[in-house]
Parts: structure tokens; sequence; C-alpha cells
């Protein structure tokens, strides 16, 4: 305790304003656990002592443990149905082998009928409180005293930090980004797991939640299931990769956060928009508000729910048709880690240099600003596929290319330019030189916008290089 607060002041730090990175660090340099430092700084910031504060933790739970027991006893939802009363029998298929995650994930479900039943006390909402008290009553069946005090204060301290970060709706800061950036910290915490694992987990999870949003399908049956389930299981695979593996992570655990909080109003105000207009018609409604609603209103409704349903269905045949026969699934192996970043920017080029004639001498790339910060891996497939005419396999050029591209006295011009996935490579040659402006697409694939010298001699090459253009 006192090495604690010795660390906050000397790095001049305040106990009450402390990061979930700042804990990691006061935990590195003090030796001691990430808990501990948590622990401690609520102790000064309540003028509770460590037993008092043990006990409020733990109790903190107490009106979500009962709902959660509501909803794996008795409770039903309107939209879960008794989803986890079912699960809890002993003739049901389990989730996975493991029972302390097999339990985790059951109890979250019924924390979520519990909710419908008789509500949850909220968090960053009620949908993140559902993995925290699934997680805490497993713990609490399996673990020591100590070990659920030390889990459920990781699990409250990221808790908090994701409650101030939502101001809007979305699951990326409830129950899918929270629950997941919350249980992995606790996973690592009740396995002993050192600080720095504690970070590497966070962040790990946080990563497949950015920008998910939540509210409109909390309207819809059964959606939200796999949303807080889900945390579950992401923060376990999180917590395993950063304490048994030597995974790479280099972003630090507040910045993630951070950026988790600055995404959510965009998601808010972008995603979900669209999200409501594909999920109203399977929204669940209210015979008793509904008598209050215009039957115009009502009927204009009716329509447009009607219309959403005939061209979703219109946009899936049209992908059909333009989907690969399941026994062609694949497009060509694409070196550097991304078929969208590297892949379809390297065809590009490759395009570009079959088109040139003579000595390539130059070669300018021009990238909208995604592609333009992913620089360091798309490029050199760029450069590989302009100049040389290398595939996206080739995965020898690719580590040799910057290198080759020197000693071969080769200029490379390389522009950020505003346009929404542009992608405009131009090889500079003694003959005949060309220049290739495309938009970017996943899976290796690209839009042809503008060809020069020749669009149907560029369409011809893409087909012999099994390059695939779309629209």
């Amino acid at each position: 305790m006192k090495k604690i607060e010795q660390n906050v002041e000397q790095r001049g730090l305040e106990f009450g304003a402390l990061t979930l990175g700042d804990c990691i660090d006061i935990a590195v340099e003090t030796k001691c656990r990430v808990s501990d430092v948590i622990i401690c700084e609520a102790m000064v910031q309540t003028g509770l002592d460590r037993e008092q504060v043990d006990h409020q933790l733990i109790n903190s739970f107490g009106h979500n443990f009962k709902a959660l027991a509501t909803g794996l006893e008795s409770g039903t939802s309107f939209l879960f149905g008794s989803v986890a009363s079912e699960m809890i029998r002993p003739d049901s298929s389990k989730i996975v082998e493991d029972d302390l995650i097999n339990k985790m994930i059951i109890y979250t479900l019924a924390a979520q009928v519990g909710n419908h039943s008789v509500g949850l006390q909220p968090c960053a909402g009620t949908g993140d409180s559902c993995p925290y008290a699934g997680f805490m009553r497993a713990v609490m069946e399996d673990f020591s005293h100590q070990d659920c005090v030390r889990s459920a204060a990781v699990l409250l301290k990221i808790g908090t930090m994701f409650r101030v970060g939502k101001t809007s709706t979305g699951c990326n800061m409830e129950g899918f980004g929270a629950g997941s950036a919350a249980t992995a910290g606790a996973f690592v915490e009740l396995f002993g797991g050192t600080p720095e694992a504690v970070g590497r987990a966070v962040v790990l999870a946080v990563s497949p939640t950015i920008g998910n949003p939540c509210t409109p399908r909390v309207m819809v049956p059964g959606l939200c299931a796999t949303h807080i389930g889900g945390a579950i299981m992401n923060g376990k695979l999180a917590s395993h990769l950063a304490m048994h593996t030597g995974i790479p992570v280099n972003v630090p655990v507040d910045v993630m956060i951070a950026m988790a909080a600055a995404v959510h109003p965009l998601s808010a105000k972008h995603i979900v928009p669209e999200v409501v207009r594909h999920m109203e018609p399977y929204f669940r409604t209210n015979d008793a508000v509904e008598a209050y609603v215009d039957d115009a209103v009502k009927s204009e409704e009716s329509q447009r729910k009607a219309r959403v349903h005939e061209t979703a269905i219109e946009t899936m045949r049209d992908m059909a048709r333009r989907a690969n026969p399941i026994v062609k699934p694949f497009g060509t192996a694409v070196v550097g880690g991304s078929s969208q970043a590297v892949g379809s920017p390297t065809n590009t080029g490759r395009l570009a240099h079959f088109l040139a004639k003579g000595k390539i001498t130059k070669v300018v790339i021009d990238l909208y600003p995604e592609l333009f910060a992913r620089r360091g891996i798309n490029v050199p497939g760029i450069v590989m596929g302009a100049v040389y005419g290398a595939s996206t396999a080739d995965g020898l050029m690719y580590k040799e290319v910057m290198d080759r591209i020197r000693r071969d006295g080769i200029e490379i011009e390389i522009n950020q330019v505003k346009e929404y996935q542009m992608q405009r490579v131009t090889v500079v040659a003694s003959e005949q030189s060309s220049v290739v402006d495309a938009r970017n697409r996943g899976g290796g694939r690209l839009a042809v916008v503008q060809v020069e010298p020749d669009l149907k001699r560029c369409l011809e090459l893409a087909k012999s290089l099994d390059i695939e253009i779309v629209q």
C-alpha cells in the first residue's frame, strides 16, 4: 500500500484519476498486482480500509446476481425466451468443454433474461452488466474470496472507465466492447498473469469490438445473446493470447480504450441508422403502445418495412449471382497480411506494369488516407507489381523489393489523396507509360475507374493474370 502511494506521488499522479495504463505501470514498478493498485486507489478515494473495500466490491453485484438468479430459474424474456434455464439443464449440450467458461456464458445470458424481468443495475449500460455478473457468479463458485476480489477490482476498474466513455448508443462501449475488455483483464488477474499481460489482453479484446452497434438489435429477438456471450469468449481468447503466447501487441491500453470512446459516437451517428433501417421490420412491438400511434403512421411503417425486406433479397440475389462457385472460393495468395490493404493495390500496380513498355524509371503511387497510413505494408507490394510484374503471392520479392529498386535506380513517389478508396499507380517507362486509377476492394480485387493508355487491354490483362475486376 505504502509503496503504491509513494509511486503515485513520485509520478505526479492522482488517486481517483488513474488510467488503466497508469495502474499497470505502477504495478510493474512496485512489483505488485494490478488489482493491488486499483484497490489502493479505492481505499484512498473512499477512506475505507482494505476489508471494507473488498466487502463492497463483492456486494456491488448483489442486485444483478438476484436478476441473474431470476433469469436462471424462473424468468422469461420477450427477446431471449427462457434460454438460460434451457442451457443449465443437466441434459443440455455444453457450449464449450471448459466448465468455467460454459457457466460464465450461461450466467451472462441469465442476467439478460433477468434484466428483461426485474432489471439490472447498469455500468456502462445494462449490456455489460450481464457479462460482469456472469463472470463473477462463476468465479465465486470456484475460486477463493481473494481471487474473487482481485478479479472484481480489475473488472470494475475497466467497466467504470467504459461507463464514462459511453455517451451514446453502441455495444462497442457496452455489452460486447466493455464486456470483452473487462473480462479479458479480469481473466488475466484471476489466473495470476503479469500486469503487462492485463494491458495486452484488454487491447486484443477491444480490437474486434470497435464501432459495433447495439441498441437497435436489442429490439430484435435473440441477437444480443452473441454480443454479451461473445464478450466472455472474446475476453477469454484475448487473455489466453496475452498470457500464453508471445503475440506482439504495441498499442498502449489507454490509447485503445480512448479510440473506442472516440469511435463510439461516430458509430451511433453513421452506423446505427443503417442498422435500424434493416432491423426495424423485426423489432418487437407492444400492442398497448401501438394503440396510441396513428394508423397512417403505422401504414407508412408497414410499407417501409416491406421495402426493406424486398431490397435485402434483391441485394442478396445479386451477391449470389456474382459469387464464385464453391469449388473456387479463394483468390490468389496475398503476402503482407491484408488482401485489402496489400492485395488490391498490388494488383493495381501489376496491371500498370504490363500496360507500360520499355525501361521503367519511376513509379508514382497515389493512395487514399487509410491506404496511405498502411503504406508500410502496401508500398512494397505495389512496387513489386508495378516495377517487376510480381504476383501478390511472391513472398520473396515482397521481402527484397525495396532493396532491389534502390539497386536498380527506380524512383518512387508516394502521395496521399483525398478521394475515398483511390489507389492510382503511374508507371513511367521509356517507350510507353501507363496509369491505372482504381478503387480499393477486399480480397485482392479492384474497381477500375480510368486507365491509360488502353482500358480494353487492361481488362484483358486482368483476366489473363487472374485479377478480379469488380464494381
